[in-house]
């Protein structure tokens, strides 16, 4: 594989671009700390029918940060604005995974007519409740020592949290992640993101969740959400305030899988966004 370094407004972005420049664009995006390589095992099955695109989020991986403070908005400009860089300007499919789906739903807010079609991956937005380990960052002084002090054995601890089966947070996706939060400005940006959609209790702000949710009900792009039945990130539960949020959406609940389908159930995953993308409406479940 190999990765493309554009630059975006005067920035380096991390992106992969795999299969036919002429297919259906699909733009994958990843989730808060995390990095385009969550997507790995989707390009082996998607890219012989769309043009796939994954991007490090600006602040995230290796892709830096934008001038403007972090926000959810900043991480949508920064999708959009690659967008610009590679020349893509037809409507993409979006799929974003955990806070990837909250910037997917921004993103459609910001340009609507360059988005056909969208797919929440065990997305932010729906409810308050996180994972004690992120809950953990918003603690005065032990979150700041967190973040500037990034260990092996934390982010394996992290990294298992993403699963229902441990396996998954094997050695090298462990060492990706140690890299990644070592980079510099990681911690800072990281520290950042987190206090402008958390609050000091650790949840998540409900002002950006309403306000998004919000603007998302006028708009009719068909729409997939899916979840993992055994996350622990961000809870099943909020996949029932989902389908109450979007009563049109297509849903799927995978059974004995955590945070990432994408990655635990990459064929099954594969399939059920191929078809929805397509234009099959996968079974309620």
């Amino acid at each position: 594989m190999s990765y493309l370094f554009p630059i975006v407004e005067g920035r380096a972005v991390r992106v992969r671009v795999e299969g036919d420049p002429a297919a259906p664009p699909v733009v994958l995006v990843h989730g808060i700390g995390r990095s385009l390589d969550d997507w790995s095992a989707q390009f082996p099955a998607l890219r012989n029918r769309y043009r796939l695109i994954a991007l490090d989020l600006p602040g995230f991986g290796y892709s830096q940060r934008r001038p403007e403070p972090a926000s959810l908005g900043a991480l949508a400009r920064g999708v959009l604005t690659t967008l610009d860089a590679l020349d893509e300007h037809r409507p993409v499919h979006l799929v974003g995974n955990s806070l990837g789906g909250a910037v997917s739903m921004q993103s459609l807010l910001f340009a609507p007519a360059r988005v056909a079609r969208l797919v929440l991956v065990n997305s932010a937005g729906f409810g308050p409740e996180v994972t004690y380990i992120l809950r953990m960052l918003a603690v005065p002084g032990i979150g700041p020592m967190m973040l500037a002090r990034p260990t092996r054995v934390g982010l394996a601890h992290a990294e298992r949290a993403l699963y229902a089966d441990p396996s998954f947070a094997d050695r090298t996706r462990v060492e990706h992640s140690l890299r990644c939060a070592r980079r510099p400005g990681a911690a800072q940006f990281m520290g950042e993101i987190g206090e402008a959609l958390g609050t000091l209790r650790g949840g998540i702000r409900p002002e950006w969740r309403r306000e998004l949710l919000a603007a998302m009900s006028s708009q009719q792009h068909p729409m997939l959400i899916v979840w993992g039945d055994r996350d622990k990130i961000l809870p099943p539960r909020h996949f029932a305030a989902a389908r109450r949020a979007f009563p049109n959406a297509a849903t799927h609940m995978f059974s004995c899988t955590g945070h990432m389908p994408q990655t635990e159930r990459a064929d099954e995953f594969a399939t059920l966004v191929a078809e929805f993308l397509s234009g099959v409406r996968p079974a309620t479940g």
